[in-house]
């Protein structure tokens, strides 16, 4: 079976409306996860500790599906 990895990280937003960090240097990574299950629960957690603040989102990447995208592309060009 296929690892999936998931990425969780987020930090300080421009506009609450758009996902535009104000500080790039300053994201903070709450880690990768071998599942969406593990990342959900640490997306919640980094969530819930930032509520109160509106400017502040999380977010959980799809690492696979960038591996899945990459291995698509070279057989396409192959």
């Amino acid at each position: 079976m296929p690892q999936r990895l998931h990425l969780v990280f987020g930090g300080e937003l421009v506009d609450p409306a758009k996902t535009v960090f104000k500080d790039t240097d300053a994201i903070d990574i709450v880690g990768m996860f071998p599942d969406y299950a593990s990342a959900h629960e640490a997306w919640k957690a980094a969530a819930h500790r930032t509520v109160d603040d509106a400017h502040m989102r999380y977010f959980i990447s799809h690492i696979h599906r960038m591996h899945e995208d990459a291995d698509d592309d070279a057989e396409n060009e192959a």
